[in-house]
């Protein structure tokens, strides 16, 4: 079934497909599934998103001041508390109101061409970059040119490269954009400890995933100095919320609470696994 936004001159409409055609719209729209199949069984389990399904506990943050706009010190305290979870410094991290802004903002950074995007992969990578051209993920490696645009972990398969084997990539010739949305959950997948800062890489990093708050809209990139002077100029000086702020604070600094999810994160993975496997479907990936 495909499903496409569609707008008249009156009011928005949905259209519902049928078939098989690729998906035109990013996943988590319960609304448009429970439009085309008003009788099905409620509440409804939505996998279409990566978003764990228990989040960090936001009444640990007792009051957010709504009534003033984020100091340019809280958002530098943010960006440190980020930057020390992913293993860099904060001169290197920028916060983002979700890092889908900063792969749409991609264009905007003069990355030299041509423009090379992994497939299978998360929608937005092909949409990020006009002209930009599809790779296998098994090609990458004869990458020495222009710019390679990955996930890694890959959405939606979860299988993933070493990062000291896309260090090489960026280091051969080529400039390299991981986008680690789903890394929080394997740390040691991150390229971003790798990284000096002559290396020609970007990392965009997702708050709302693996904690499970993607209404916040948080996101980072990590990059060269000249991208982080580039990236800060356009976004101005208030890129994300108080909640944003808040929230984003005392959830990078609550190490207990991110240890203990990374490990339930994998159990709760493997039972799932287990059960498709008793079922006789196997699942593929190595990312929980």
């Amino acid at each position: 079934m495909t499903m496409t936004l569609g707008r008249s001159s009156e009011s928005p409409q949905i259209r519902v497909k049928d078939g098989m055609n690729a998906l035109r719209i990013h996943g988590g729209r319960i609304d448009l599934a429970a439009g085309r199949y008003p009788d099905a069984p409620r509440p409804w389990l939505d996998l279409s998103t990566g978003i764990n399904p228990c989040a960090w506990p936001t009444e640990r943050v007792s009051t957010v001041d709504l009534h003033s706009l984020p100091s340019p010190a809280a958002i530098a305290e943010l960006e440190a508390a980020a930057a020390a979870v992913f293993g860099t410094t904060a001169d290197r991290v920028v916060a983002l109101p979700g890092s889908e802004l900063g792969l749409r903002s991609l264009a905007a950074l003069d990355l030299p061409s041509p423009v090379r995007f992994v497939v299978p992969s998360y929608a937005t990578h092909a949409e990020a970059i006009d002209d930009a051209a599809p790779i296998a993920r098994g090609a990458i490696d004869t990458v020495a040119d222009g710019t390679l645009l990955l996930a890694n972990p890959n959405n939606p398969d979860g299988r993933h490269d070493m990062p000291q084997s896309l260090l090489r990539i960026a280091r051969n010739g080529a400039f390299l954009v991981v986008d680690e949305a789903f890394t929080d959950i394997l740390p040691g997948t991150s390229l971003i400890p790798l990284l000096g800062p002559d290396d020609r890489a970007i990392v965009f990093r997702s708050f709302g995933k693996f904690f499970g708050l993607p209404g916040v809209r948080l996101g980072f990139i990590i990059a060269p100095p000249d991208h982080v002077v580039a990236m800060r100029r356009r976004l101005g000086s208030w890129p994300v919320s108080a909640h944003a702020v808040a929230y984003g604070i005392a959830a990078y600094q609550d190490a207990e609470w991110i240890a203990a999810a990374r490990v339930s994160i994998v159990e709760r993975a493997a039972r799932l696994d287990a059960m498709l496997s008793g079922h006789g479907l196997k699942a593929r990936g190595e990312c929980a």
